[in-house]
């Protein structure tokens, strides 16, 4: 049977986050969705989502097929009502359709709004993601069940006794590396996944992850829930932060209630605020009504999606967006939505072009011999830029 996850509006209002995947190909925890659902299921999954990124992640329709909601964590309770499915059932809690069973032919047009055969309902919690704030503030309740969803029936591999480790929820893959840094798991779990390393004089508290080929640097400050996605290096202070991989932020400064998407690189000494002033509720940026929306927390940094960058120094404010592809520079507070493909700072913005985006792309694909920024990547950037001519209103 193909496991096919699907995008409902949560597509929408995850921007800018989901202009560049499916829902389910984001990480919150140790896995991204669609690896949670692979690891519980035990097989792989494929994505049903908008027509420009059908390339890069296509559907595998067969004749039998699961759709499942691809903003939606699996959980036993979850799973175990899914499996009772049988063709033409849907799973529904509320209006929110969480899971269906269609044949080959159904399933080449299905829909999310469709009438199904039968509808059953749902009436336990689960962990699902609706908004960009939602991945750092249900991080921690998603890296407890992956942790123990990955050590199940495994034994961790001995780290260098120059270490600290306090508590027991701690666990290192064969290859991890580590020096004369203390892990405190009171509070959390601590991975430490394949090939990783932390360096010395670093300071871990749980409930953290660290996901394959990727560093800590000397003397980090890390509180939870943390996970720093593959490829990908960190250093300085960081707190509630996720960040999904090949980027960097290696370097002294502050990150905190916030999410980085791929290919992004935070400048020396750049820092983010997650309180106000007037410890008042952060507003956020959202694309589908075009402006603020209250997100009813008191602590929300920074949202940065794909293949974004800023310079050294650079200071955001508290609850700030930005979008894919830009790059912040410059003395100030730049605005609190910086718009997709912008280039600029507080004394403004002009269009960071495709082609100058592209070579510089090219040159971060390169230190990654097993990633290419090849046709596919390029035109969903190329759609992309289209989407957001928009908000480059400067």
């Amino acid at each position: 049977m193909a496991i096919i996850l699907f995008d409902d509006t949560a597509h929408q209002t995850l921007l800018p986050l989901t202009y560049t995947r499916p829902v389910a190909d984001l990480r919150i925890g140790i896995l991204t969705i669609a690896e949670k659902w692979a690891k519980y299921l035990n097989t792989s999954t494929s994505f049903f989502t908008l027509d420009y990124l059908r390339t890069k992640f296509p559907a595998n329709i067969e004749a039998d097929n699961l759709f499942i909601n691809g903003a939606v964590c699996p959980d036993e309770n979850l799973l175990e009502a899914i499996d009772k499915l049988q063709t033409g059932e849907a799973l529904k809690y509320n209006d929110q359709l969480l899971a269906v069973k269609l044949t080959g032919t159904d399933a080449a047009s299905f829909d999310i709004s469709a009438q199904f055969d039968r509808v059953i309902t749902y009436t336990n919690l689960f962990v699902s993601i609706k908004y960009p704030e939602d991945i750092f503030r249900k991080n921690d309740i998603e890296l407890r069940k992956d942790y123990a969803l990955l050590i199940k029936g495994r034994t961790s591999s001995t780290i260098s006794s120059t270490n600290v480790i306090i508590g027991n929820d701690f666990f290192a893959e064969e290859g991890a590396i580590a020096e004369c840094s203390t892990f405190n798991t009171t509070n959390g779990p601590i991975y430490l996944s394949a090939n990783t390393e932390v360096w010395e004089g670093t300071h871990i508290r749980g409930a953290f992850a660290i996901c394959e080929h990727s560093q800590v640097k000397m003397g980090a400050k890390i509180y939870g829930a943390t996970t720093v996605g593959p490829y990908s290096r960190v250093g300085g202070e960081l707190n509630n932060a996720v960040i999904w991989g090949y980027s960097s932020k290696g370097h002294e400064g502050y990150l905190g209630n916030s999410v980085l998407g791929e290919w992004c690189n935070i400048g020396a000494d750049s820092n983010n605020s997650n309180l106000k002033n007037n410890y008042d509720e952060v507003r956020l940026w959202d694309y589908t009504t075009q402006r603020f929306r209250k997100t009813g927390l008191q602590f929300c940094g920074l949202i940065m999606a794909d293949h974004s960058k800023c310079a050294i120094n650079t200071m955001f404010n508290t609850g700030t967006v930005v979008g894919v592809s830009a790059n912040v520079f410059g003395a100030g507070f730049p605005r609190n939505f910086v718009a997709d493909f912008s280039w600029g700072g507080a004394q403004g913005f002009e269009t960071y072009a495709l082609k100058k985006m592209f070579d510089t792309a090219q040159k971060v694909f390169d230190r990654r011999d097993h990633r290419e920024f090849n046709e596919t990547e390029k035109d969903i950037l190329k759609t992309v830029f289209e989407l957001t001519e928009e908000y480059r209103r400067f």
